[in-house]
């Protein structure tokens, strides 16, 4: 199991809050701060120096993109500090301006209704606290109907992948996903991000990989 967290929520709405706190203390975590707008959310982080925030996109006093202003100007400040935002509403670029902030790493944005899987909502919160990048896959879904460049130039096989990856999947789960070896997963990786112009191999591989999601996000 994960070590404990340490988290910060930030989350207007009183019962979603309080359920999000028992969820994640039912999984070791423990909720060091729950807010209900950005000021406090801010202010918690300064207070607690959590491990993860999680926060909603809308929040008072305007209920637009407070919440996720809060998280990219703490992003800004403490550059690594990992964030998950939740969200009603599928918003593609929340999601690119999040994989913007630092080298896109330890960042990720998920539907609320991705809470209701409790397993896989807790396997994201672990996994974006320990640096790894989450999108949800029903923006991945809504975007593997659209064709544009860059991604046209891929093969449908490499879009399956592509947006397994951007689902924040490893090597090793893509494999099992699609029923292929490790090796073909590896192989299909490195040809679309020779197809997407990326950095050379000799730059970080997680940062590589970021940088398709980010190339997938805004296509």
């Amino acid at each position: 199991m994960p070590s404990a967290l340490r988290v910060v929520l930030a989350e207007d709405a009183v019962l979603l809050r309080e359920g999000l706190v028992g969820l994640l203390a039912r999984f070791g975590h423990e909720v060091v701060a729950a807010v209900g707008d950005a000021d406090a959310l801010r202010a918690a982080v300064a207070e607690h120096a959590p491990d993860l925030v999680l926060t909603d996109v809308r929040m008072p006093p305007g209920f637009q993109d407070e919440g996720l202003r809060a998280a990219l100007a703490l992003r800004a400040d403490r550059p690594g500090l990992p964030v998950l935002v939740l969200s009603q509403y599928v918003q593609r670029s929340y999601a690119a301006e999040l994989l913007d902030t630092g080298d896109g790493t330890g960042v990720g944005y998920l539907l609320k209704d991705r809470v209701g899987q409790v397993e896989q909502f807790v396997e994201a919160v672990e996994r974006v606290a320990s640096g790894g990048t989450v999108v949800d896959p029903e923006v991945v879904r809504r975007l593997l109907r659209r064709r544009r460049d860059p991604l046209e130039r891929l093969t449908p096989r490499e879009r399956e992948v592509l947006a397994l990856v951007a689902e924040g999947r490893s090597n090793g789960a893509i494999a099992r996903d699609l029923v292929v070896s490790e090796a073909a997963v590896g192989k299909h990786i490195g040809n679309i991000l020779g197809k997407l112009d990326l950095p050379p191999a000799d730059d970080s591989d997680t940062h590589r990989r970021v940088l398709a999601v980010l190339a997938y996000l805004r296509a």
